[in-house]
């Protein structure tokens, strides 16, 4: 027995001590729990670091690279959050702070409604009939406050959705489009598509993802921080209510089984990057479909185009399929842990103050227990349910991941591309001996009024060299006339001048890109009033500041004569879909009455009279000699030489010649040419005749023979 005494004295002892200091143990533990929240917060969100910089790592074997919350993740969401809320004083910080007052009201508004619960219960169980009427009417007003927080916090979210969205679209469409289109680093929407492989679908990234990543921004915020105030306000009172102790053996537990939770779960920021690529290609194969309709119709080449799309459309599916099967078992460990194991360990801890007496807890009679079992329950529920969401914000935040790297691509990729960086997928040819060291060199581009390559490489986006060294020269007046077979380097050369191609060695001197207009084979007719096709891309405001009215530019119409399409269409203000509204050769005209309202200082013309009538042709040539605009026409009429005093001539393996024109001697020439290539296909049929005839004259001697 006194063997057994002192352990039991010893046990009664301290349990006496504790008792003595409860008070500051149940304060120890209740700020151990508050540091446990906050740090098991961070690091459920914190940057996973990544085994090496994926950022410019290809995918492998087909295969996307993985999307991770990570520091790369957070590195890319630090950038960008620096674009959507660009300071503190900004509207989105201020609707930020408006969210977080909200969020921390609703947050007070449950714990008086948890407490509240319990004394509605507590007075039933009484039957205190006047003090339940009151609890009864103490709910319906906190109702009021309740419903309208919740409301705001729905409209801010919103809001703040809203408010990225716009804050990042002008980011991009600044950088995408650019105020000051006379700069190198301009026309990124032409490059972006035509000089580098990384994006396919930028009209899907500029739309659906950037509305995507701003929803998921703008949610996650509440996702994450409210639950996080939420477990720690509602555990501080849940602690107060059944003691620290409760608190911390229900953390362990549920720390416990939630490390499972994390090991079974998928990695949804690489489905949600995946779902949006593979939703973005089979957008853009439909699209392909309707910009070339007519060419697939007759060619007769619906089933073509139909197992295309349904390729695409199959391997969306299968990804879906894919993810919802994982999201399928995720749910289900989800739901056993979080929503039936975390609440079995709950209804425990609820139950410790009615079966064992706490110091300073009273619980004497059956109101009593029930009324502090019915609000710990609430707290419980509650706080069950924030930790719950702080569990699935690592979803929500993986999901955010995966728009990030998708908008983070594509700011990058823009920026690159401003600095003349480029990723594309180049010819083997382009990676050997002299073409590799053209396609690591850069030319240098002055501007100056005449046009003057020296020593220029013609070379293409996929690194194809047509040509190693250009060298000529065209002065103000002196129109060129440029021939050469397809693929020979013609429109390459008209792209260098418009900037949209870089200059991978010599000397290009130039006007800049606002003194030259294009007018193609098939010409671009905008979304807007027949009065924006001539005009384009200036606007009304802009013809009028010019001090140009509609009449002088029925004027402009009357030169290629269009003067009729206003009264036919409908008068200038009439919308069309003028591609369909207008024949080949009307949307040529309009395309050379552009030209002339602008009247710049260089026209390139690429085959701009092929639909037009010779008679009309002439004319608009001499207009446009008439107003000093100087013409560079790639062309194959030989009766467009006359209007050209040089020509540039491309063999189609790697040479030229640049030349002064005459046009007349070149014009004889070319004809004694094709009368002579008409006499040598006159030659086997003579030969035969031949033949025949000696058969005819001499059918003795054939006979003898």
């Amino acid at each position: 027995m006194p063997v057994l005494s002192k352990p039991l004295s010893s046990i009664t002892d301290l349990s006496r001590i504790y008792a003595a200091h409860r008070p500051l143990v149940q304060r120890g533990l209740t700020a151990g729990f508050v540091l446990y929240v906050l740090l098991a917060s961070y690091q459920s969100v914190a940057a996973r670091p990544p085994s090496k910089d994926i950022k410019n790592v290809p995918a492998r074997d087909g295969k996307p690279a993985r999307v991770a919350v990570d520091a790369l993740f957070y590195q890319r969401l630090r950038v960008i959050l620096r674009i959507v809320i660009p300071s503190i004083r900004s509207k989105e910080a201020l609707l930020l702070v408006m969210h977080s007052s909200l969020l921390v009201f609703r947050t007070a508004i449950s714990l008086y409604v948890a407490t509240l619960d319990g004394k509605i219960v507590a007075s039933l169980v009484r039957g205190r009939s006047v003090e339940f009427l009151l609890n009864i009417i103490r709910w319906l007003l906190v109702a009021i406050p309740a419903t309208w927080t919740n409301s705001w916090l729905s409209y801010i979210q919103n809001k703040l959705a809203i408010a990225y969205r716009t804050r990042l679209t002008r980011e991009v469409l600044e950088q995408y489009l650019g105020e000051k289109p006379e700069t190198p680093d301009s026309k990124v929407y032409y490059k972006v598509s035509n000089l580098d492989d990384r994006i396919k679908n930028v009209d899907q990234m500029i739309t659906h993802d950037i509305q995507r990543f701003s929803a998921h921004l703008a949610a996650i915020y509440s996702n994450l921080v409210k639950p996080t105030l939420d477990v720690i306000l509602y555990n501080y009172q849940l602690s107060q209510n059944i003691g620290a102790e409760g608190l911390v053996l229900l953390t362990v537990l549920i720390q416990s089984s939630s490390a499972l939770l994390r090991a079974v779960t998928p990695s949804f920021g690489t489905y949600t990057a995946q779902s949006a690529a593979l939703a973005g290609s089979l957008r853009h194969t439909h699209s392909r479909l309707a910009e070339f309709a007519e060419e697939v119709a007759f060619f007769g080449g619906e089933d073509a185009e139909k197992e295309i799309i349904e390729k695409e459309y199959m391997t969306l599916v299968r990804h879906e399929e894919k993810v919802m099967a994982r999201k399928w078992w995720y749910g289900c460990a989800e739901e056993g842990i979080v929503k039936w194991l975390w609440g079995s360990f709950g209804l425990v801890v609820c139950a410790i103050p009615v079966f064992f007496k706490l110091p300073g807890l009273s619980n004497t009679d059956l109101g009593s227990r029930t009324e502090g079992f019915v609000t710990n329950r609430r707290l419980l529920l509650s706080s069950s349910d924030a930790m719950g969401r702080v569990m699935y914000s690592y979803k929500d935040l993986a999901e955010l991941a995966g728009y990030t790297a998708r908008v983070s691509l594509l700011l990058d990729t823009m920026s690159d591309i401003r600095n003349g960086k480029f990723q594309k997928n180049l010819l083997a040819s382009a990676l050997e001996g002299e073409n590799s060291k053209i396609m690591n060199s850069r030319g240098q581009v002055f501007e100056a009024e005449d046009i003057q390559f020296e020593n220029v490489p013609i070379v293409t986006p996929n690194g194809d060299v047509l040509l190693k060294s250009l060298t000529f020269n065209v002065q103000p007046g002196e129109h060129l006339l440029i021939v050469g077979p397809n693929g020979s380097g013609k429109s390459s050369l008209f792209r260098i001048l418009g900037g949209l191609w870089p200059v991978y060695g010599g000397t290009v001197r130039k006007p800049p890109a606002s003194d030259f207009i294009l007018i193609p084979q098939r010409p671009y007719l905008s979304l807007g009033t027949l009065r924006d096709q001539v005009i384009y891309p200036h606007s009304q405001e802009q013809m009028k500041a010019r001090g140009i009215s509609d009449a002088n530019l029925l004027a402009i119409l009357a030169v290629v004569g269009m003067d009729s399409v206003v009264e036919r269409e409908g008068g200038w203000g009439v919308t069309r879909e003028w591609r369909e509204a207008l024949s080949g050769g009307d949307q040529q005209k309009i395309a050379w009455a552009r030209l002339f309202y602008h009247n710049p200082k260089y026209a390139i013309l690429d085959e701009a009279t092929s639909l037009v009538p010779p008679d009309m042709e002439g004319k608009m040539m001499d207009k446009a000699t008439t107003l000093g605009i100087t013409l560079l026409t790639v062309s194959h009429r030989p009766s467009l030489w006359k209007y050209h005093s040089t020509i540039l001539q491309f063999d189609g393996q790697g040479g030229y010649v640049f030349t002064q024109l005459n046009a007349d001697k070149r014009l004889s020439l070319q004809e004694e040419k094709e009368e002579l290539q008409g006499k040598l296909l006159e030659v086997p049929k003579l030969k035969s005749r031949l033949a025949e005839l000696r058969l005819l004259a001499d059918p003795q001697s054939n006979k003898a023979q």
